[in-house]
């Protein structure tokens, strides 16, 4: 806008202003027109986006009969009638991570859910970091397998030529364009940058995974000269940071939406973080009142919506556009659940709203998935010499060779100094002499992701002065590798005097294992996730090294060349000694209850 016209808008404004003053006999403003709507608009196009992510091996239905493929097809199926009917279009993106996390599918290579994705016929999904979980040639069969694209504009293959020539090449389409409903609609895939911290050494070390942000400038730019999108959606697998704070990750949705001209993405459908996106009304933090079935409301950053559909399967989300007057306009956006059932006030789960009839093809094709699936649980993967003691009246009143065995696992799987497993999390022993997976998943059922902290010496005192005094007999009590001190029940104190076989000192910077119950705060232990209360702490949350695989990639690397000599896993006498406690003879702190 010109000068001269903006001075004459001012002018015209003060006038108004300065008469308006006048007579009550002025006649009245004109009635403001009827915002345009799509049941106005000369023309308006509908369709509707929907979306899943962080898929992580659920392609059967939960023990509870939630979610699965087979249930989330006939959803689908609903809803893209519904669409037609109202004269739209619709189209099915995933946000990524379709490996890794339930044993049948993990033993399997994600080949059921990959034939599940297409018998939902997705339209194209985002590379998450999960993919990189196996060798390159697990993931170029299921990109193969699929019918559909595997979006990543920022993940590149070093290529050398004979003269040593090192030159970069996209592994992954970086974007794919889709006519909807008349529309050209470009969909660019975006991977978070940490995947080259998160995955496989081994397998990736020929990628290179770029900025996200400044991929997409290029991109973006790429799309606009040629003129063959109206609008660009990215479907990515960086996670969803309220605010934009993604502490130790790297940046995120919020960030990518942030760092681009406003209203360059209209949506990102992402994943990762694994959280239902549904903001308060100023879009800085989550809806606290949001539950399962109820309204949500999508993120909105720098004239982008972003949208996430927590994970498993357990919704599908569905945003509904509309195109008029010469813009994109999001009409409504639910979160729908998929056969996701909730504990009532009575401790009994029940249904959160209607239940969905499991398509029949879908559920008879992945059924011998399933089924071969429960077959390889029961297959040898190891043998010991011993029983690994991990019975509940044990673990949680001594430290045991299985609760050293896991923590061990869990500490040399992130090359940390020590280790911090609750034995609560430990449910059950190991027999042998023959070790299955079955096994490893009676003993790890939940799931955890192993986090690593790094923290100075002063705070790591700090952290185990709360850690160190839990309880005999409680599942707080915590079985520790990789440190020797003297534990003070009465006064909850602790003198530390060796951490990972080196004298401790305040200063030095040491790193250590937790689960993510734990980090989180659960039993009582201090949260690490916040961090406020320890200034040194580094919290690295892995995104999804989880515990069961942790654990059973230690049992088949130690037993590769014969059976694991469980007496390595012995306690030490000595390591951890407790004073002042009603029991002298506990291997742990026993206090007045």
């Amino acid at each position: 806008m010109n000068n001269k016209l903006i001075k004459g808008l001012v002018a015209s404004a003060v006038f108004a202003a300065l008469t308006g003053c006048g007579s009550d006999n002025d006649p009245k403003p004109e009635p403001k027109p009827e915002p345009v709507t799509c049941a106005t608009a000369d023309s308006c196009t509908k369709f509707t986006v929907l979306h899943t992510n962080d898929n992580h091996g659920r392609f059967w239905e939960s023990k509870y009969g939630e979610y699965g493929m087979a249930a989330r097809k006939t959803l689908i199926e609903e809803i893209r009638a519904e669409v037609a009917a109202d004269g739209g279009e619709s189209i099915l993106l995933s946000g990524g991570d379709i490996n890794t996390g339930v044993p049948e599918s993990d033993l399997q290579d994600a080949r059921p859910d990959f034939i599940g994705m297409n018998l939902i016929e997705y339209d194209a999904m985002a590379v998450g970091n999960h993919e990189f979980d196996n060798p390159l040639t697990v993931l170029e069969m299921q990109r193969k397998l699929a019918n559909f694209p595997m979006l990543a504009a920022n993940i590149y293959k070093k290529e050398v030529d004979e003269d040593g020539k090192e030159t970069l090449t996209r592994y992954f389409e970086p974007y794919k364009i889709f006519d909807i409903n008349g529309l050209k609609i470009a969909v660019v895939g975006f991977t978070t940058k940490d995947t080259a911290i998160l995955g496989n050494p081994q397998f990736i070390g020929d990628l290179v995974f770029t900025d996200p942000a400044e991929e997409a400038k290029k991109v973006i730019e790429e799309i606009k000269a040629s003129g063959e999108a109206d609008f660009i959606f990215a479907t990515t697998h960086m996670g969803h940071f309220a605010d934009g704070q993604s502490g130790s990750n790297a940046p995120g949705d919020v960030a990518l939406a942030r760092a681009l001209p406003a209203g360059d993405l209209a949506a990102i459908i992402g994943g990762h973080s694994q959280n239902p996106v549904c903001m308060s009304a100023d879009y800085k933090t989550y809806d606290d009142a949001f539950k399962p079935g109820s309204d949500c409301r999508p993120d909105m950053q720098n004239g982008t919506y972003i949208m996430q559909a927590h994970e498993w399967g357990k919704y599908v989300g569905r945003a509904d556009f509309e195109y008029f007057d010469g813009k994109l306009h999001l009409a409504s956006y639910n979160l729908i659940p998929v056969n996701l059932k909730v504990k009532n006030d009575d401790g009994v789960r029940v249904l959160v709203g209607e239940e969905i009839t499991p398509d029949a093809t879908v559920r008879e094709i992945l059924r011998p998935y399933q089924e071969a699936g429960q077959a390889k649980l029961d297959e040898p993967i190891a043998d010991t010499t011993a029983k690994l003691e991990g019975d509940r009246a044990v673990v949680r009143n001594q430290q045991t060779n299985l609760g050293h065995f896991i923590a061990t696992a869990q500490k040399e799987s992130q090359d940390a100094d020590f280790a911090v497993m609750n034995s609560g999390g430990v449910r059950a022993s190991i027999e042998g002499p023959t070790v299955t997976y079955r096994d490893v998943l009676t003993v790890q059922p939940f799931g955890n992701e192993v986090y690593k902290a790094t923290m100075n010496g002063a705070d790591v005192t700090k952290y185990l002065n709360t850690v160190a005094v839990k309880q005999v007999g409680s599942g707080a009590y915590a079985q520790l590798v990789g440190l020797e001190m003297t534990v003070d029940c009465t006064a909850s104190t602790v003198d530390v005097t060796s951490i990972g076989g080196e004298d401790y000192a305040a200063d030095t910077m040491y790193s250590f294992t937790i689960p993510s119950y734990n980090a989180a705060g659960g039993d009582g232990y201090p949260d690490l996730v916040s961090g406020t209360d320890f200034p040194s702490l580094k919290l690295v949350t892995t995104a999804g090294l989880v515990d069961e695989a942790v654990l059973k990639a230690y049992i088949e690397d130690k037993g590769k060349d014969g059976a694991i000599d469980i007496s390595a896993y012995a306690p030490v006498a000595g390591q951890v000694q407790y004073t002042n406690t009603l029991d002298e003879n506990a291997y742990g702190c026993k206090l007045p209850e």
